[in-house]
């Protein structure tokens, strides 16, 4: 299993997503506790959540002085983390490396790896324990078996979108998508709004082929961002944080306004990989 720099194991199951109907009668603390992660990044540790939807693995590793290492544990039924999974990881921290096997790479800030099922050793470092890099990582399981992939700065496929007048003016960065190499069912991406901007994810969608998963970043101590989630005609909100974490299930909408510009990572596994399945919501649907 992940664990820290004293070797003690970090994981936690995460409680089950729960359907349209039990949505609607949760509270705040509730929502809060089953949707989202507030204590990913821990400087010397390296851990993860075990969701039950998709069987999801939501991690960060954050190597200050020693390296950390992903380990099997009895959670995933496994000898070794990635025996039977892939795996996204996005830096948002200071210069890192990553190794994998054979593999030994640099991964600096706003970059990725993929991490392909199968690889046995996997471990975290960073190039300066003053500014550590800070590894986030996605992981699904998967059913075929590609090459581990570094993605740079010169790699990633981004698009602006968006309008100043709509408040929503952003950059779309996408790393682990089809168009780029093969992965079983992962993909990963992350977007930054400009100044002026809050709004992402507008208009509105779900897509029940897949879900997706946000890690919002970038933002200042006192800012935040007011994550909305649920059915289209049934909408609640979660108040998110720097460096936290949500997990959408495929049947909610999944957008937010900040109070000021913010990045986040988005990440999606299920039956489809193409970045523009999506079901539209009209605006005026949204309750």
């Amino acid at each position: 299993m992940a664990k820290s720099d004293k070797g003690i194991p970090m994981t936690l199951q995460m409680p089950y997503l729960p359907d349209p109907e039990r949505f609607s009668r949760m509270t705040t603390e509730e929502m809060r506790r089953v949707f989202l992660i507030t204590d990913l990044f821990i400087p010397g540790r390296a851990q993860y959540r075990i969701t039950h939807t998709d069987r999801a693995v939501i991690g960060a590793a954050v190597p200050i002085d020693t390296p950390l290492t992903l380990e099997g544990c009895r959670e995933l039924a496994s000898e070794y983390f990635a025996e039977r999974r892939e795996i996204g990881v996005f830096n948002i921290g200071g210069e890192g490396r990553i190794a994998a096997d054979r593999e030994d790479v640099g991964v600096g800030n706003r970059e990725g790896f993929y991490i392909g099922r199968g690889t046995r050793d996997i471990s975290f470092r960073s190039s300066d324990p003053a500014r550590p890099a800070q590894f986030y990582f996605v992981s699904y399981p998967a059913h075929s078996r590609h090459p581990s992939v570094k993605i740079g700065k010169e790699q990633i496929a981004s698009a602006a979108m968006g309008t100043q007048t709509l408040a929503n003016r952003r950059t779309i960065h996408k790393l682990i998508h089809s168009a780029a190499f093969p992965t079983s069912q992962l993909s990963m991406g992350y977007t930054v709004l400009e100044d002026g901007s809050v709004w992402n994810t507008m208009p509105a969608h779900t897509h029940a082929r897949r879900t997706e998963i946000y890690l919002y970043f970038d933002l200042p101590a006192d800012g935040l961002v007011l994550h909305s989630m649920g059915e289209p005609h049934e909408t609640r909100h979660l108040i998110v944080r720097n460096q936290q974490v949500v997990v959408s299930p495929s049947w909610s909408v999944h957008f937010g306004a900040g109070t000021t510009r913010y990045s986040f990572v988005w990440s999606t596994g299920g039956e489809n990989q193409q970045f523009a399945d999506m079901d539209a919501v009209p605006m005026d649907k949204l309750l």
